[in-house]
């Protein structure tokens, strides 16, 4: 991995490898299992005694299923292991605190709980870097923003158009403005900024919760977006040519926002779900997603959402990183 560099000139608007990835890194979670400093900020995740009950055994075998899954569908999966020692409960949501993007540089992100900045390790992603053939060319570190109490968690906070260069961001206890101003800086992209809330009027704690940006569709929490923000934001989905599929507050606690489209080896469009997810959307709208993608890989994940209170899309770490040459 090469030393952290000071902020360059963006990359310019679109020589990004494409707006879906064909690889992902995972984390195989060791000590899986709620996190009390994380339910403050985060509605969605639960406290069920009955799902908890050998947690990190079920959530390993849900890891592995989404994995299986995933490599079935042709995407090129990383799952690379956590460790025993410190015990990080929420270990399997990597794309938190990590991102990789075309032109070589790896993101670092500030995180709001102390006990998930434990989560960052340099050794998986030197682990990544030699596995996959990739190349790092540079490494832009926020995690300074910590120290003043403002954080930024990866693409669970940011939610990219890797086309039209936009990063979509409600605001919330752990998305802030400051770091996302840098990542925009930095990366070359232009910050959507929005408020979203739950049933019960608490902002909701990512963007990836109540939105998806894929090639063709976008899926839209809408009842979540506050109404002086949803037209704004609906446009300029609208603008990029998406057709938008909108949900309600229900179906976002189904994780059906919680998705992500991926690239199998035969260019083929893949999109990861939870069964959660699928069986959240309508029939008419599960057609019309069905119609925008070649796969969708839907896998059951009940201990993983309840008690992590994320899912399928938090648990991938997209890696556009350019390869290594190799003569």
């Amino acid at each position: 991995m090469p030393e952290t560099h000071g902020r360059l000139a963006p990359h310019e608007p679109g020589t990004h490898a494409g707006t879906a990835a064909a690889a992902v890194m995972m984390v195989r979670p060791a000590s899986f299992g709620w996190n009390p400093e994380t339910q403050a900020s985060n509605s969605y995740q639960r406290n069920d005694s009955a799902v908890a009950a050998d947690a990190p055994s079920r959530a390993r075998q849900e890891f592995d299923s989404v994995a299986g899954a995933l490599r079935e569908a042709g995407v090129e999966v990383h799952a690379l292991d956590d460790r025993p020692d410190p015990a990080c409960a929420d270990a399997v949501f990597p794309n938190n605190w990590v991102s990789f993007h075309p032109d070589g540089t790896v993101v670092l992100y500030p995180m709001l709980a102390r006990s998930r900045r434990l989560e960052r390790r340099m050794d998986l992603l030197l682990q990544l870097e030699n596995a996959g053939g990739f190349e790092v060319r540079r490494l832009v570190d926020l995690t300074h923003h910590e120290h003043s109490g403002a954080f930024l968690e990866g693409t669970g906070s940011i939610v990219l158009d890797h086309a039209a260069r936009i990063a979509y961001a409600c605001l919330s206890p752990r998305t802030h403005a400051a770091p996302l101003r840098d990542f925009c800086d930095e990366l070359g992209f232009e910050p959507c900024v929005f408020e979203a809330t739950d049933s019960g009027g608490q902002p909701v704690y990512h963007t990836n919760v109540v939105l998806s940006v894929g090639g063709s569709v976008a899926v839209v929490g809408t009842e979540n977006i506050v109404a002086a923000d949803r037209e704004r934001v609906l446009e300029r989905l609208g603008r990029s040519g998406r057709e938008c599929v909108q949900i309600d507050r229900a179906q976002v606690a189904g994780f059906a926002a919680n998705v992500l489209e991926l690239q199998g080896r035969d260019g083929s469009r893949v999109l990861a779900m939870s069964d959660c997810a699928a069986r959240s959307f309508s029939a008419v709208d599960m057609r019309r997603i069905r119609s925008a993608v070649d796969h969708v890989v839907a896998v059951p994940i009940p201990t993983i959402e309840a008690l992590g209170g994320g899912s399928v899309r938090c648990m991938l770490a997209e890696i556009f990183l350019p390869r290594r040459h190799t003569s």
